[in-house]
């Protein structure tokens, strides 16, 4: 009988989080507010749903309690959360945050079923992080000198990424950790606001200059500290903000080639590297070394197929750091080739979001935070997917809000905090210019009534 609710549930979870995807980009659509907000609720009940469906058979395969008591706190938490934002912020992105809960759903159900023990401290973390993050919104309308703290953004990170090299352990041939945490998560909120701070004020080319001199002392010290997966993050957002905020194509053009230029040198510089795309090209000839990686995740999405073998069918714990660099892997394996298309669209949905708001935002400063953190939410998850695919290279960054990681947990949901608040930001700069353009319709009728007695007289 188990085995039976097991193989409907797969099916069962894969219909769900199909309607959901459909429902991420039909919501956005939508111009009837009562209809989208019905459509928001009937997020919630799929996310549920999925929830509800997945920790049963969890229970069902492992009989331990601790599978009851996590999904009840996990419950609490979702609904603290969408209580809470409906609550203080009536502005709030409720689309946004409900793609926040079904990621972290996707991760908490396959962290509970490989090691209940992470999936608790995930929890925890996240509660943690949500917590603060209620405050970032006020902090983004109201603290206004925010933008004028260039330099302390640029110190704050240079400053932190160099204790990061000169006293943290080498771990996985990178070093990534300082008393348990991992700095380069947090910097790259600071980088970003750091890069808007200044090009926002003055995009001539000596002011392009003097960011790359700072943009390049961060990459620099994450490429010495052998963390290429952050090092890319930050090249390729430096890249992106310039871009966007000068509009000069020879910008990105020079960039890209100093960038493919840099990847060149570290092949030949870095051993690591080397071996990392060894294991890229040919993976079944190294696969008792660096290739064992890759090729367990390739056999696990193969084994997974277009629907998946159901929750605690597979043998995800074959993957070496599944918790953390190879998820997808495992998702891939026990929900499906069609649940992880359905997750990569309601991630690309994420993001979309993100840059309509900063298309919309007035202010150069709070657009091109927008557009930074977006597109390091993006290209992390490019990395992430594009690794445990055989796609590109691995390069030893999570997926964001599924993966195992409390630093990077924490910066993502920090992140998304700052977007919500520059969400609500755009919809008062919306407010603001629909009064301004009533009381000019007011004027010009009060003009021409004016004009209309005078003739009359």
């Amino acid at each position: 009988m188990i085995n039976v609710i097991v193989e409907l549930s797969k099916y069962i979870i894969l219909t769900l989080m199909i309607v959901y995807t459909f429902h991420c980009f039909y919501t956005v659509r939508q111009p009837d507010e009562e209809e989208r907000n019905e459509l928001l609720r009937q997020q919630l009940m799929l996310i549920f749903f999925i929830d509800f469906t997945a920790f049963l058979v969890i229970y069902l395969k492992t009989f331990d309690y601790k599978v009851v008591r996590f999904y009840i706190e996990m419950q609490i938490f979702f609904a603290a959360i969408q209580i809470l934002y409906r609550i203080l912020y009536k502005k709030a992105s409720l689309l946004l945050l409900n793609n926040m809960c079904m990621l972290l759903s996707v991760g908490f159900i396959m962290l509970c079923r490989l090691d209940i023990t992470m999936a608790t401290k995930q929890l925890l973390v996240a509660a943690g992080a949500s917590g603060v993050a209620l405050v970032i919104p006020v902090m983004i309308r109201k603290m206004r000198f925010l933008r004028r703290l260039t330099w302390i953004y640029a110190g704050i990170g240079i400053i932190l990424l160099a204790a990061v090299f000169l006293l943290a352990k080498t771990s996985y041939g990178a070093k990534l950790t300082l008393l348990g945490v991992q700095p380069s998560e947090a910097i790259k909120i600071t980088f970003v606001f750091f890069v808007a701070s200044f090009l926002s004020r003055d995009t001539s080319f000596k002011a392009v200059v003097q960011v790359s001199v700072i943009a390049a002392l961060h990459v620099g010290i994450l490429v010495l500290s052998t963390d290429l997966g952050s090092a890319v993050i930050f090249f390729v957002t430096y890249l992106v903000m310039v871009y966007v905020s000068t509009r000069n194509v020879g910008y990105l053009g020079l960039g890209l080639a100093g960038g493919s230029s840099a990847a060149v040198v570290a092949y030949h510089l870095f051993g690591h590297v080397r071996q990392r795309v060894s294991a890229w090209k040919d993976p079944m000839a190294v696969y008792q070394n660096e290739g064992y990686q890759i090729v367990q995740s390739l056999f696990a999405i193969g084994t997974g197929g277009w629907f998946g073998m159901g929750l605690c069918q597979g043998s995800p714990e074959s993957i070496p750091v599944v918790k953390n660099d190879f998820i997808f892997s495992a998702i891939c394996e026990e929900l499906g080739g069609i649940f992880a298309i359905c997750l990569i669209l309601v991630c690309m949905s994420f993001f979309l979001m993100i840059v309509n708001i900063a298309l919309r935002i007035i202010n150069p400063f709070y657009k091109l935070i927008a557009l930074g953190l977006g597109t390091e939410y993006a290209f992390q998850v490019f990395l992430t997917i594009g690794g445990a695919t055989k796609f590109i290279p691995m390069t030893g960054v999570t997926l964001p809000l599924v993966s195992y990681g409390g630093s990077s947990l924490l910066s993502t949901i920090l992140m998304l905090a700052i977007i919500q608040g520059l969400y609500i930001l755009r919809e008062d700069e919306d407010e603001e210019f629909e009064k301004r353009k009533k009381e000019a319709l007011q004027r010009i009728r009060a003009r021409e009534e004016i004009g209309d007695r005078t003739r009359r007289f």
